[in-house]
C-alpha cells in the first residue's frame, strides 16, 4: 500500500519552510519506500503554489516520489460523506471548529491507503478515528 502526503507537508518542501520544511522532507524520504500518493484535492489545493503550472506541479510531486495519479473511489466518497456528517453534527452543538471540506475528503481518501503524513494531525483525529497518522518530527 502507500502513504497519503497532506498538502501542508508537501508545501513546507516547496517553501522550503526553515521550521517545518526539513523535518517534513526527512519524514517524506521515511517513508517513501512504502509508497506515496497525494488525493485529487491536494493537486487542486498545490495549484496557487505552481501559479496553476500543472506540468511543474507534476514534476515536483515526482522529483519527491509521489504519485499524483489515483483518483477519487465510491468508498472514499463514502468515508467523506460519513465524516463530513459527523462533523457538521459536532458544529451544531458548537463542539468543533470551522473545518474546511478539502480535509474531510483528502481524509476520506487516506483511509484506504496505509494513513496520512501531516502536521495537522487535529484536523482528521476526530473525523476519522481509526486513520493511522504520521506527524513529521
Amino acid at each position: 500500500m502507500s502513504w497519503v502526503v497532506d498538502t501542508c507537508v508537501l508545501i513546507d518542501i516547496l517553501e522550503g519552510d526553515s521550521e517545518f520544511g526539513p523535518s517534513s522532507a526527512l519524514c517524506l524520504r521515511e517513508y517513501l519506500s512504502g509508497g506515496l500518493v497525494v488525493s485529487p484535492v491536494t493537486m487542486i489545493e498545490l495549484s496557487p503554489a505552481f501559479e496553476g503550472n500543472f506540468s511543474k506541479q507534476k514534476e515536483f510531486l515526482s522529483l519527491c516520489g509521489v504519485n499524483f495519479e489515483m483518483n477519487m473511489e465510491a468508498q472514499d466518497v463514502a468515508n467523506a460523506h460519513a465524516a463530513w456528517n459527523r462533523y457538521i453534527g459536532q458544529k451544531r452543538l458548537k463542539n468543533a471548529t470551522k473545518r474546511p471540506i478539502a480535509d474531510i475528503m483528502i481524509g476520506a481518501f487516506a483511509v484506504r491507503f496505509d494513513g496520512l503524513i501531516t502536521r495537522n494531525p487535529k484536523d482528521f483525529r476526530p473525523w476519522f478515528p481509526g486513520i493511522h497518522l504520521v506527524i513529521p518530527a
